[in-house]
């Protein structure tokens, strides 16, 4: 198959548009290459085993199909886990012991998309770097997949059902005062576990957008931006209400606001689950992304934790989380990941169980607990299309050479007052710049002037 476009397979998943970059067939053919490509990790006569699942886009039924149809006349054995948010699919994955596991997702994605997120056992990522690329070349057609006799596939029932109360049981069951919570689950999947722990704890809660529609009719499925929270936000305030929280499309990044209707910074959010789980876990190690976000850091070290520094991308945490034996990891897009006995990865179900018992163990609001950590002021992420990326990263280098110079990803240049960093995308010529400073005036002056030296060799 040589006519799909070939940018769809990215670093952490596999994402176009319906029906012109994704298509019925596509999803065929990454089903074949993906029994292929999985079965030569297992023991020599055993059925592969793959766990399929969805979100509410309409497409996702029909790519779901495609890929069953594929994986039976692969030979393996399919365990359709049906509508699913993905830390279930993770979780589904892990509990049933399968070999691997195909969600079929466009995450936060405008309706218009649609795609696919693969794993390893265990729920471990399947990412550019450890087989994305290499499926897509056998889906190219560069090498011949197999196809073996005895594909079956089983209906499993209640995963969403168990994967929230695997998730609640990790809490360790702090109580939790009855609360007035408004959730915003932008018609996507999170609804479906907020449903399951609001059945498990005593709350007062308004729910909006909350039926299924991957046509997102209110706002995109996507908190990270803030015009998407903004009705949330809104509403925290009309009704007097102790927390906001949202969700974004497939149910894999959870947001807060607090009660006075003001967004908590995911970094602030981040380093308060890692205090919480290093309660537990004394001089731990705690794993987060290298862009700035250094209250997350000062919150590890000011209770004796191990901060580890990793590269952008859940699934990079994740890999790195296994490698360093980390407890908890938080990407400073919403990822927040923990080490379940079902594999490492997302659990919103657990981050809003220890928000609400934090809130209730401190006996103060949501506000009073987020102010105080409002230490530094972040420019927010800003993308820049250049030709050259390199050229335009080595040029910041030269010009803030005097700085603390890291180049784990992309390139983090670090002084007293203010740090930033600089990353290129995977797919297209696009920087990314993310800055971050001791106050908003300091911020804005070094954005500033960091914003006017890229667009100047845009």
């Amino acid at each position: 198959m040589n006519d799909f476009p070939k940018h769809i397979f990215k670093q952490y998943d596999i994402r176009g548009l319906v029906d012109t970059e994704i298509t019925s067939e596509l999803a065929y053919q990454i089903g074949l290459a993906y029994a292929t490509f999985l079965s030569k990790e297992i023991a020599e006569g055993s059925q592969l085993t793959v766990v399929v699942g969805r979100d509410m886009r309409e497409s996702s039924v029909k790519y779901q199909e495609s890929l069953m149809r594929a994986l039976v006349e692969s030979g393996a054995r399919v365990l359709d886990v049906g509508l699913v948010s993905t830390p279930a699919f993770y979780f589904s994955v892990g509990h049933l012991k399968a070999h691997g596991g195909i969600m079929v997702s466009a995450s936060h994605n405008p309706a218009a998309y649609n795609g696919f997120k693969l794993t390893r056992a265990n729920a471990v990522p399947i990412s550019g770097d450890t087989g994305i690329l290499e499926i897509a070349r056998m889906v190219e057609g560069g090498k011949e997949v197999g196809r073996w006799e005895g594909g079956q596939v089983k209906n499993i029932e209640g995963i969403p059902v168990l994967a929230a109360h695997a998730e609640f049981e990790h809490t360790g069951k702090h109580p939790i005062k009855r609360m007035k919570i408004v959730v915003d689950t932008a018609n996507g999947m999170g609804a479906q576990y907020m449903d399951e722990l609001f059945k498990i704890i005593n709350a007062d809660v308004t729910k909006m957008f909350w039926d299924f529609d991957g046509t997102f009719p209110n706002h995109e499925a996507d908190p990270f931006k803030p015009e998407n929270t903004r009705a949330l936000c809104e509403k925290v305030v009309e009704l007097g209400a102790d927390v906001g929280i949202a969700t974004d499309g497939d149910g894999d990044r959870i947001f807060f606001v607090d009660d006075k209707g003001k967004p908590v910074a995911p970094a602030i959010l981040r380093g308060l689950l890692a205090q919480i789980v290093l309660r537990d876990n004394p001089g731990a190690t705690i794993c987060y992304d290298i862009r700035p976000g250094k209250i997350t850091r000062d919150m590890i070290e000011e209770v004796g934790g191990k901060p580890s520094v990793t590269r952008v991308g859940h699934s990079l945490i994740k890999e790195q989380m296994r490698k360093v034996s980390a407890v908890f990891g938080g990407e400073s897009s919403g990822h927040f990941l923990y080490v379940f006995p079902t594999g490492v990865y997302e659990g919103p179900v657990t981050v809003a169980t220890q928000i609400l018992q934090e809130i209730t163990r401190q006996g103060r609001s949501l506000s009073e607990i987020v102010e105080p950590l409002e230490r530094y002021v972040h420019s927010g992420e800003m993308n820049f299309t250049v030709q050259d990326k390199e050229a335009v990263m080595h040029a910041l280098k030269e010009k803030y050479h005097d700085g603390e110079l890291n180049e784990l990803d992309g390139i983090t240049i670090t002084y007293p007052f203010f740090w930033f960093n600089v990353r290129a995308s995977n797919t297209e010529s696009k920087l990314r710049l993310n800055l971050e400073a001791v106050d908003r005036a300091t911020m804005e002056r070094y954005r500033d002037e960091i914003v006017a030296f890229i667009k100047e060799r845009e």
